[in-house]
């Protein structure tokens, strides 16, 4: 195997400083490598930062090197991307890295373990650190005794372990909660407003989610994010529409961007047109109410153009009916001296202009921010609660006398309220391959309409309710029976669900509601699922469209699982697919093989399972959910989705030909696939490869190699090699080998400016030109993605860009009918435990050589050849067959990995260790493999346990 580019990367960072300078790092040939763009000497703003391993990291960003197999990742070195200027003032990323094995601390105990993943010993601990969840219900103490509840229901004999995943969360998906009050600007130069809005925001990974509402203005037409300085670092423009809510996502943060998101030094900026119309503006905070917010109100004014507003974050107590609210208050307090001042204010909890409660207290000038809780809201006051009756006012007391008030509603937001009922949620769980899946909305006056479906029962149904967690086993705690609007003939039930009480309000939107389905067979419940929130993702998907069921019941043949699932899909105008999916019920215990690998595989295709040339695979995902958009449909596709006889199959390790299934109908005007658009999209990508040059230095999207600019989509020839061909994806370019066709003439010849052979026109006959040229053969094949004519029965491997050539597929030219049949490279099955790619641009793993010897070269080679070639790695120079350990920066000699030079290519193993049977494991001092400890040794290591504890406690 090649030397990873990673560790090229790492020696790079030490010896070759210099090749980030001249770009002369990127001219190493590399067969299918992403190649990341070298560093823009005018990067635009927040973009700057460092390439490494063939990856892009922002500036102060740290990282342990991978250096890919056989070295794996070094947790003893961290690389960081420094902050430098160039004399012209322009900021540019710099890559450092240390050993910080040095910097390990010294552990306080006599036994400390290395746990995979760490550079530094630890002394074992059995708890888990619990400080972030902590942290997070510092603000709401009674929220600490439902964490502590739920900690209880880990050891219920019952099954619902749905319930449970509600406070788990996949890889990558932590999510941090942000909110922001916008009131109108009063400086005299720009235009004020009597509008207030409410934002909250979600930041996933890199995207953040965004919903919007807006009360006294009319409907903004930008949305733009502020940095500290004034500067623009996002615009939204807002798509026409009748709603108070507006929804949308700014995806890909720059790690900077995030930063400063999270140092709250950001705002948000809303105005209702692109001049002279109305303006409000606010900060962007983070909020520890925000974790337990289940209703809220905006405050308002109605004096004019006063630039004051607010609102109110509320959450009623799990076991007493207390309600807290914490309140944000913006412009109700006017005080411009440094030193802060107390005002007094005034908060009233009304109804239909009756006080029933009132309250009074200090804020100051500075932080006018206030926390209460109204206790023991009597049987009116929680109806009036759940109706959105009840007012929240607040008021300053004094000479400049102030006030602000507001409805109290229930929470809102763009994410969709949602479940997915399984077997495998079930209180008794099984394997049905049955499948349930509702949505729900609920409105400002606690109505809450429901769309639910429900497939593939065993038995007869005889239930449909939506409940609370049964705090014993089979006590269900049934809220409101749903049973009277189910449709046996079609499996749906719809309606609305007028009577929710405030309580009920606060646990819908606390995820602490079920819906369960019963049957003859499981009068308890054949089908359960959670209700939660599933966040907005800002694809065009219809969420307010029951979705997809998939099931293993919809499978061929039908599979007896515990999953189920839903899914929306959607085609746009540029016939561009939109697909949300949500799984659940997948088995710890049947799926701890796909845990540390993918979750699942979701695939889309037609019905009709002997052809799969038209079947695509969506994503491979893990944890609960997958969302996506595919562009390149096919005609077939594309029309079997609008006559109702595609699918979606979501595929697991347990069932790698499907787990669960689900039919999918969207009717759609894309007869002749993506190229409906062709015309728009042509026009689209000429004006994005002319763009100016000033421009692209501004793109976000563009790509910097070669010291040229080249714009997201487009595809060139290198320089360094007129044999690859390089294409650009958004900052990152991907080289390809260039893979020459076929040809079927005699004679042959090679221009100086191209990679493959040509025919040599000149030597042929005139009837053979004509019959032999592959680009007017009469029966050749016609790919769009190289735009090159095939000759009948040639196969190849496809171009798509701007990806470059798809090595794990292989093109084939039908002659008799000029069709191209593209299939995936079937890997032949592989009888060693660690098989190896020879080369990254290999599509297939092999088996590695048991023993291997200095390989000679064949006697035709020798004919060819002057004599075998040198191998370089890092500094150094080695002969053909030479063996060697390789030294990498700051770690010193690998031992256990073996290098060798090949014809000159480097190929590098990690030493194979055997597998052991034993019971006292140990590796000693610089051994590469764990051994078996005598029993002399063994009994040595436990008569040493006991005396160190006793050691401690004295």
């Amino acid at each position: 195997m090649l030397a990873p580019r990673a560790l090229r990367s790492l020696l790079c960072v030490l010896s070759c400083a210099w090749l980030q300078h001249t770009g002369a790092a990127s001219r190493l040939k590399s067969s299918s490598l992403p190649i990341q763009s070298e560093r823009e000497p005018l990067p635009s703003k927040g973009l700057s930062g460092c390439s490494f391993g063939g990856r892009f990291y922002s500036l102060e960003d740290t990282w342990h090197p991978d250096l890919g197999e056989p070295f794996g990742v070094m947790h003893c070195v961290q690389c960081y991307c420094e902050s430098q200027k160039s004399r012209r003032g322009k900021v540019f990323g710099k890559v450092n890295c240390k050993n910080i094995k040095q910097d390990c601390p010294s552990p306080d105990c006599e036994d400390p373990i290395l746990l995979p993943g760490h550079c530094c010993r630890t002394c074992p601990q059995g708890d888990v650190d619990r400080k972030q969840t902590d942290s997070l219900l510092e603000g709401f103490e009674y929220f600490q005794e439902k964490s502590r509840d739920k900690e209880d229901d880990l050891h219920k004999s019952y099954n619902d372990r749905s319930y449970l995943s509600s406070e788990e969360s996949g890889p990558g998906e932590s999510r941090t909660d942000f909110v922001a009050v916008l009131t109108g600007v009063t400086e005299s130069w720009l235009p004020s407003s009597n509008g207030v809005a409410r934002a909250r925001f979600s930041l996933s990974r890199t995207s953040l989610a965004f919903s919007i509402t807006y009360q006294r203005m009319s409907r903004p037409r930008r949305i733009v994010f502020l940095e500290a300085d004034g500067t623009t670092a996002f615009e939204y423009r807002v798509p026409k529409g009748q709603s108070d809510m507006i929804c949308g996502v700014w995806k890909n943060l720059a790690k900077p961007l995030m930063r400063r998101l999270q140092s709250e030094l950001m705002r948000l900026r809303m105005t209702t047109a692109t001049s002279g119309g109305e303006q409000v503006e606010g900060k962007i905070i983070k909020h520890r109410a925000l974790f337990a917010e289940t209703f809220s109100s905006t405050l308002t004014s109605q004096e004019q153009n006063s630039g004051t507003g607010g609102l109110a974050m509320l959450t009623l107590s799990d076991t007493e009916n207390n309600l807290h609210f914490i309140l944000i208050l913006q412009g109700l307090v006017k005080h411009k001296d440094k030193e802060p001042l107390l005002v007094p204010i005034r908060v009233q909890l009304v109804y239909r202009q009756h006080v029933l409660r009132e309250m009074r207290a200090n804020v100051t000038s500075h932080d006018p921010d206030f926390a209460e809780v109204l206790t023991d809201l009597n049987s009116r006051e929680l109806f009036w609660l759940s109706r959105g009756q009840l007012e929240l006012a607040v008021a300053t007391e004094g000479q400049d006398a102030r006030q602000i008030s507001g409805f109290i509603t229930g929470r809102k937001s763009c994410d969709t309220i949602q479940s997915v009922m399984s077997s495998g949620d079930a209180l008794t769980s099984g394997k049905t391959g049955g499948v349930g899946s509702a949505i729900f909305n609920l409105h400002d006056n606690g109505t809450l309409d429901y769309q639910v479906q429900v497939a593939g029962l065993t038995s007869e149904f005889v239930g449909l309710t939506v409940e609370l967690k049964p705090r014993r086993r089979n006590k269900r705690s049934v809220l409101y029976d749903l049973t009277p609007e189910y449709n046996k003939a079609t499996g749906q039930a719809q309606g609305s669900w007028s009577r929710l009480e405030a309580r009920h309000i606060h646990m819908l939107l606390q995820n602490e509601l079920f819906i369960n389905v019963a049957t003859t067979h499981s009068q308890e419940g054949e089908l359960r699922g959670q209700i939660r929130a599933l966040l907005y993702s800002g694809l065009e998907a219809p969420r307010h469209e029951l979705p997809t069921p998939l099931a293993g019941h919809f499978v061929s043949p039908p599979v007896r699982t515990g999953a189920s699932g839903h899914a929306w899909v959607s085609v746009d105008q540029q016939c561009h697919l939109h697909y949300e999916i949500v799984v659940a019920g997948l088995s710890k215990t049947d799926d701890l093989t796909v845990n540390a690998h993918l979750h699942g595989l979701a695939e889309i295709g037609e019905i009709d399972d002997s052809s799969a040339a038209h079947k695509r695979l969506l994503t491979g995902f893990y944890g609960s959910q997958a969302q996506g958009v595919l562009k390149d449909i096919s005609t077939e596709l594309l029309q079997h989705l609008d006559q109702g006889t595609a699918f979606i199959q979501v595929s697991t390790k347990t069932n790698p030909r499907g787990e669960i299934r689900g039919r999918v109908h969207v009717p759609n005007h894309c007869e002749s696939g993506t190229r409906v658009e062709a015309e728009a999209e042509e026009a689209e990508f000429d004006d994005l490869f002319v763009k100016d040059p000033e421009e692209l230095k501004t793109d976000p999207h563009t790509c910097f190699f070669e010291n040229q600019h080249y714009a997201h989509g487009s595809s060139w020839t290198p320089n360094y090699d007129k044999c690859f061909s390089c294409s650009c994806r958004k900052r990152t370019v991907i080289c390809d080998p260039v893979i020459c066709p076929v040809l079927t003439c005699s004679r042959t010849t090679q221009p100086e400016d191209q990679c493959c052979p040509i025919c040599d026109e000149s030597t042929e006959p005139t009837d053979m030109k004509v019959a032999e040229r592959v680009d007017e053969h009469p029966e050749g094949c016609y790919f769009e993605g190289d735009q090159k004519m095939h000759a009948p029965g040639t196969t190849w491997h496809p171009f798509v860009p701007p990806f470059g050539y798809i090595k794990c597929a292989v093109c084939t030219c039908k002659g008799s009918s000029g069709e191209v049949h593209c299939e995936k490279v079937t890997c032949p099955a592989l009888t060693c435990s660690h098989p190896v790619r020879r080369t990254p641009s290999d599509c297939c793993k092999e088996c590695p050589e048991e023993e291997r010897t200095p390989a000679g070269l064949e006697h035709g080679d020798m004919m060819q050849a002057d004599g075998p070639r040198n191998c370089k790695f890092g500094k150094n120079y080695y002969q053909n067959s030479d063996n060697w350990h390789p030294w990498v920066p700051m770690v010193g000699e690998m031992k256990c990995i073996n290098c060798w030079c090949d014809h000159g290519a480097t190929k590098c193993q990690r030493k194979q260790c055997p597998v052991l049977t034993c019971t006292g494991i140990a590796r000693r001092e610089a051994a590469c493999c764990p051994e078996c400890l005598d029993s002399k040794e063994e009994a040595d290591l436990t008569m040493k346990a006991p005396d160190k504890r006793r050691r401690r406690g004295h």
